[in-house]
């Protein structure tokens, strides 16, 4: 399996303190009817770090059985302990997820060897595809691209990395540097154009969970390598997909922006609380630039 396409880190609802299965069932319809290639549970957007270990298997099960072959499920199975990891990947390749996502370890920040071999243990007790996650911004430390190489080397279900730090540069130093086969997504919509252009093979994106449509398009139109269109239509979003990321710490305007669109409720859970109303309205006001409102 190689990851090509638009895969949408898709958001967890809850009502009542609980996840709200109806509407995460609607979500995932959504996405299917937006031509996405694939979803994403459990990731950040889906506010991972607040579920228990039950939760967090629920939500998988749930994304794959709505999901019921239409479209990948790629399981957000990352943590910092290795062999927490290594049973939620496993809980998740039981259940039928199509790939995991396996987040850089955060907090407790190991070396890059420690990195190596922690990736390592995760891919030998899995078959599914595994795709890397760097976010420094969120970790403190980025999977190197001389690790990254390694893994790629030395792991045949290692095949692809989600780079969300940001640079361009360095997406040409993984492009250089690992098999031609290996998948490079962006993890940052507003990147998702330069990053194509450089080689990158898809987008994990926060955006996809309101316009599924638009972002599927838009990396459509990279991989077809018509630029001149693709940059029109990033050109075009371009202020929304800012928007959803500077507006407040992800997931809260993402999430707010498919509440103020009747597509899910408003609930967060602790520690993440909703935004400011001087946010909320900016947020607003940009949706219905683009007529998402209704």
């Amino acid at each position: 399996m190689s990851f090509r396409g638009t895969y949408t880190a898709i958001i967890t609802p809850f009502h009542e303190g609980k996840i709200d299965v109806a509407t995460f069932k609607k979500l995932v319809d959504f996405q299917v009817a937006g031509g996405v290639t694939g979803i994403v549970p459990m990731g950040t957007t889906g506010e991972s770090p607040t579920v228990d270990m039950d939760e967090h298997k629920e939500v998988i099960r749930l994304a794959v059985e709505f999901a019921a072959g239409r479209i990948e499920v790629v399981a957000g199975t990352g943590a910092n302990a290795t062999s927490e990891a290594i049973e939620l990947t496993q809980a998740a390749e039981e259940m039928g997820a199509t790939g995991t996502l396996q987040v850089c370890p955060y907090y407790n920040k190991p070396s890059q060897e420690g990195l190596y071999q922690h990736f390592k243990a995760i891919a030998a007790n899995t078959k599914l595809p595994v795709m890397l996650y760097s976010v420094p911004g969120r970790s403190g430390i980025e999977i190197a691209v001389e690790t990254t190489a390694r893994l790629a080397a030395d792991c045949s279900n290692i095949v692809a990395i989600k780079e969300a730090g940001g640079s361009v540069d360095r997406v040409n130093q993984l492009v250089q540097a690992l098999p031609a086969n290996f998948g490079i997504l962006s993890g940052d919509d507003p990147l998702t154009l330069p990053f194509m252009i450089c080689g990158a093979t898809g987008l994990v994106s926060v955006a996809s969970n309101i316009i599924p449509d638009v972002m599927s398009q838009l990396v459509n139109l990279c991989l077809a390598q018509d630029y001149i269109a693709a940059a029109a239509l990033h050109k075009k979003y371009y202020p929304l997909m800012r928007n959803l990321m500077t507006l407040d710490v992800n997931p809260v305007p993402i999430k707010s922006a498919a509440y103020l669109m009747r597509l899910c409720g408003p609930e967060f859970r602790l520690p993440l609380v909703p935004m400011p109303e001087n946010a909320l309205a900016t947020l607003k006001s940009s949706l219905a630039q683009y007529h998402l409102l209704g």
